[in-house]
């Protein structure tokens, strides 16, 4: 399964700003971005340019994209399925990204980021409705119950994830039951509930063109 497989760190000093795409080391004094706030490459320090246009929506998408940890295919289906259902189409962009599977593992607490909960997804670690899914980008449901098996709930990413996620407000969407590792989507998540550095206005421009 094609997947991005360099350095994420890298992902924020090219964005300019956080995405916390490492857990506890985004919010440490190891996180790069403190000791290298421009892009990364060669002529990282260089690039002074002002972003406008078409530039400036590009780097939205993109900004969405690492966030999520989704493929640019993956990404355009989103949107085309957004703008087919009735609504404002980036919120409804971002609803599909939250409902996916390892973002909503994540927003649990059942890791520190939402790269770890992907790879607790992939490697097995998570049901569905009593169900084994392994699949990252498999869309959840309103009523749909998300926990971790129970072999794996003395993993010690687990573990760090709870004492992480206990200092984090949970979403009003999800409720969560910590002491049994498990969640249920209460409702659909609204613009509101996602709080992240992202105009899904500029990336409905972008695709619109």
């Amino acid at each position: 399964m094609a997947r991005y497989t360099g350095a994420v760190c890298r992902l924020c000093r090219r964005e300019g700003m956080k995405l916390f795409l490492k857990g506890t080391k985004c919010t440490s004094d190891k996180c790069p971005i403190e000791k290298r706030n421009f892009a990364p490459g060669q002529h990282g320090r260089d690039r002074k340019a002002k972003i406008v246009g078409y530039g400036l929506q590009l780097r939205e998408k993109q900004k969405a994209r690492r966030i999520y940890f989704a493929l640019e295919g993956q990404f355009r289906d989103y949107y085309e399925k957004a703008a087919r259902t009735p609504g404002v189409t980036g919120e409804l962009l971002l609803q599909q990204l939250e409902l996916r599977l390892d973002n909503v593992t994540f927003r649990l607490g059942f890791a520190s980021s939402r790269r770890q909960a992907r790879q607790l997804v992939r490697h097995g670690h998570v049901e569905v409705n009593g169900r084994k899914v392994n699949i990252p980008s498999y869309q959840v449901g309103v009523g749909d119950e998300i926990k971790i098996r129970p072999n794996s709930e003395k993993l010690t990413v687990v573990e760090s994830s709870r004492e992480f996620a206990s200092h984090n407000p949970s979403p009003s969407w999800l409720s969560i039951e910590p002491n049994s590792l498990s969640g249920k989507v209460l409702a659909l998540p609204k613009r509101d509930d996602i709080n992240l550095p992202v105009n899904e206005q500029l990336i409905v421009e972008l695709y619109s063109k």
